[in-house]
């Protein structure tokens, strides 16, 4: 034996039998040592039986793990349990990725089921639901604006939350990225992309109706403006918004803290009631997501 190596579970080979030597033929091919985690194989080297240790792979339990997808409170939104738990939507198109994320499929009552993985890393509002936020407002059959849509990675999501019965308008004022945007779009018939700068609402108002929540990214210093001018040209009264604010894209000079309630308070002024702060630590820094209504509809008086 030789005690000063490490076994694949990290733990000493001083009662390990998955590593040794023998002069004389083994019984057994391969011998799994349970307290080490270790697969030993023998095998005939100069004249001698030798036992070298590998990690434990086992052909018979390959794909024995069970997976599951369970629903996740907000709906649209899904859980995979597997290998590794991730958040995964329903995939519109199957068969195909749009930003190279991994792909993976469920059987349910008899019928398969292809889900995307969701990268919270990539994604604010992934990153908002992973860290808790009470709600999105986007669910099957909303009307969503996304404004800052770059390549579509979200809004390929938001388009699998909504599903067919939905529609996103993408808004990217960026040439480069908005081609691969309309490439996305041309593979997801409830995406609707718009090449214009979202600081001038009414160069697009013939293209976009009524919408029931506001998606903003845009990472801008006058980002609430936006939004408002936004919110006012499209949103519903009583429809939802969320914006992603980046502090430094704001003041690189003052905390993130202020610079989130400074802006929180410029909602405020243009009939936008925030409702929900949640910073996205660790997935983003210095970044903080507001959630809130527009126009809040009077509360009928109960007889």
């Amino acid at each position: 034996l030789k005690p000063s190596e490490t076994t694949p579970n990290g733990r000493g080979r001083e009662n390990c039998t998955c590593y040794g030597l023998s002069l004389s033929p083994p019984k057994l091919t391969l011998i799994f040592d349970p307290q080490c985690g270790g697969l030993g194989r023998w095998g005939r080297k100069g004249g001698v039986w030798v036992m070298r240790a590998q990690p434990f792979k086992s052909r018979r339990r390959k794909g024995v793990i069970a997976v599951s997808v369970e629903p996740h409170r907000h709906e649209g939104v899904f859980i995979y349990r597997g290998a590794e738990d991730a958040l995964v939507t329903l995939n519109m198109v199957p068969g195909l990725s749009v930003y190279g994320e991994r792909r993976v499929t469920v059987t349910e009552g008899g019928v398969k089921q292809e889900y995307r993985t969701w990268n919270p890393f990539r994604s604010k509002l992934a990153a908002a639901i992973l860290g808790g936020v009470d709600q999105i407002h986007i669910k099957p059959r909303s009307k969503v604006l996304y404004l800052g849509a770059a390549s579509g990675t979200t809004v390929s999501h938001v388009s699998d939350i909504i599903g067919p019965d939905g529609l996103v308008y993408a808004v990217e004022f960026s040439h480069r990225a908005g081609r691969d945007l309309v490439n996305v779009a041309k593979k997801r018939t409830n995406i609707i992309p718009v090449l214009e700068d979202a600081r001038h609402p009414l160069k697009y108002r013939m293209l976009i109706g009524m919408v029931d929540v506001i998606f903003a990214d845009v990472a801008q210093p006058d980002q609430s403006r936006i939004v408002a001018l936004n919110a006012h040209t499209f949103l519903r009264n009583g429809g939802h918004f969320l914006i992603s604010i980046k502090a430094n894209c704001i003041d690189s000079t003052a905390s993130a803290e202020a610079v989130f309630a400074s802006e929180v308070r410029k909602l405020q002024q243009e009939n936008l009631k925030p409702q929900e702060q949640l910073t996205l630590e660790p997935y983003e820094r210095d970044h903080a997501v507001v959630v809130g209504v527009y126009r809040p509809l009077p509360k009928s008086s109960s007889k």
